[in-house]
Formats: structure tokens, sequence, C-alpha cells
């Protein structure tokens, strides 16, 4: 999962980067489609894990001045980010999360068969990246984890979903928590579970309406979130690799009955109506778009890195 164009110096690296935090971004707006998964696509996920680990920890070191310790502890950690990819991948996400909201939600909501056709396609061709990491390495027991993990997010998806007008903060907050950490796991959306908890609709409101206690609510409930979270999958990572790719991919399976392009305003399956055709073509286009990134990644793999 590493980043296969991180050491690779281009005058164009910086806007690349903003590109592929906007795709991230982008899909954070839209219930089914998981951030980790495109992080994945685009091949930023590991770099930005270890980001986010190494600033929580520097923050969390950061209270050393409270003991006359200096900042030492945190500068290093800081230090170990790798700003010039992280800066402009992170630009590039609240850039298109704050015109996604505008521009793509209602995009789903006037043609919400076709925009998950295209999403489910590219999700479903997405599954070759852990399958293709994890190679040989399959085993039974990671089968049966990527099986139990697929059935845990099928399940998951199929959850009704309603819209809590208006929340309290402190619940604001704690669905942040939560939905923030779908962002760095591949196969399950932020998005979604905010619609599961009732609250997409409301939190796009208050985004496009500047309701800033809302938004600071949130902001302060996904980084306690994202804080407990991110240091215990860095380790899982590090530790139970192939485990961990074999839980992406089951969540990453699970997770395509949200993307089902049929359903009812409630999020159930219907069986296929209207222009079949179209949708299917759609869908073909959406995951023709994933194999090409993925074919480029590995062509990129296969070259010498550029000279420093």
């Amino acid at each position: 999962m590493a980043d296969t164009l991180a050491d690779r110096r281009s005058p164009l690296r910086p806007a690349l980067d903003v590109v592929r935090g906007a795709l991230i971004g982008a899909v954070e707006v839209i219930p089914g489609v998981s951030g980790g998964t495109v992080a994945l696509i685009v091949g930023v996920y590991a770099t930005l894990i270890d980001a986010a680990s190494h600033i929580v920890r520097g923050t969390v070191a950061a209270t050393d001045v409270v003991r006359r310790r200096g900042l030492a502890r945190s500068a290093r950690h800081f230090r170990a980010v790798r700003w010039r990819v992280v800066a402009p991948v992170l630009i590039g996400m609240v850039l298109a999360v704050v015109l996604g909201a505008r521009v793509l939600a209602p995009l789903v909501q006037d043609y919400p068969t076709e925009t998950r056709a295209v999403f489910g396609g590219m999700i479903a061709a997405s599954l070759l990246i852990p399958i293709r990491l994890l190679g040989r390495e399959w085993t039974w027991r990671l089968g049966l984890l990527a099986l139990v993990a697929a059935a845990a997010a099928f399940v998951v998806t199929g959850l009704p979903s309603g819209s809590v007008d208006d929340p309290p903060l402190v619940v604001v907050a704690v669905a942040a928590s939560v939905a923030v950490c779908a962002l760095v796991l591949p196969g399950l959306s932020g998005a979604f579970l905010l619609l599961v908890f009732g609250l997409y609709e409301t939190t796009l409101v208050a985004l496009n309406e500047r309701d800033m206690p809302y938004i600071l609510a949130f902001a302060v409930g996904a980084v306690v979130g994202l804080s407990l979270f991110v240091n215990v999958l860095r380790l899982l990572l590090a530790r139970f690799h192939a485990g961990m790719l074999a839980l992406m991919t089951g969540l990453m399976l699970g997770s395509l009955r949200a993307l089902w392009p049929w359903q009812d305003d409630a999020g159930q399956a219907l069986s296929p109506s209207g222009d079949i055709t179209l949708t299917i073509l759609l869908a073909a286009a959406g995951a023709a778009v994933v194999l090409l990134v993925v074919w480029m990644q590995a062509r990129l793999t296969r070259r010498p890195p550029a000279s420093r």
C-alpha cells in the first residue's frame, strides 16, 4: 500500500497531489463511497495513515511544554510527516469537500441511479488492489476473515436511515468521531455512516450555510475520533498486514450493497428498472477508470526512480 509516486520529484507533483486529495475529498460527500478506498487507489493511503499517526503523537507530545521538557519530542514527530505530499493532498481534500457539498451531493440527488452505478463500478474494480497486494499470501483463514468482514459491511449498509433536523452538538461530535474512522478505513463510507445516524443532510446544510457551532462540534468530534483510531490502525497495519488487507477486501466487497443502483428513498434495494443498459455502461466506465489508474500505478512501480 506504499505511495508508489512518493519518491518521484516533478514540478507537477504538488498539483498532482492536490488532484489526488480532491478525489478523496469529493467521494467523502457521497454515501457508500469510501475515501480510504480512493486513497488506496491513488496510492497515498499508507502515507496519509503514517502522517496522521505522527501528527496525533506530535500533538500529544506537545504537552511536554507543561512539564518543562521542551518540544523536541513533538518536533520529531512533525518532522517525520511527509508534508510535501500530505499538505497538497489535504488542500485538495478540503476544497473538494466544500465544493462537493454543493455540486456532487445535488448530482446524487438528481441522478441517484446513474451516480451509484459509476461509484459501484469503481469500488468493484478497486477490489483488485488489496487482492493484488496480498497475492500468494491468501489463505483460507484470510479468505474467511474477508467473508466475515463482507457480511458485516453488508448488514451495516442495509440499516435504515433517516434525518435529524436539529441534533444536539454532543450528538454531532460523537457521530463525527465514528464517521471519521471510516475515512481512514477502506470499505467504509463516512458519509454513509452519517446517513445511518440521520446527520448526512443536516451536515451538508450546516456546511453550505456556514453553521459554525455545528461545524466546530463536528470538527472536534472528528479530531478526537481520528486521534483515538489512527494509531491503532497504523499498529494493526504494521503487525497484521495480511489480515488487515483481507479485512479491507471484505469491507469493500460488503459495502457494494450501498451502491446497488436501484434503491428506494430508504436505501432498500429494488429490482433493475429504467434504462438498464445505460446503468451497466456507467458501472463499466467507473470500473474502467479504476483499472486505468491501477495499470498506470503498476507501470510506474516498474520504472527506475527518477534522479534526485
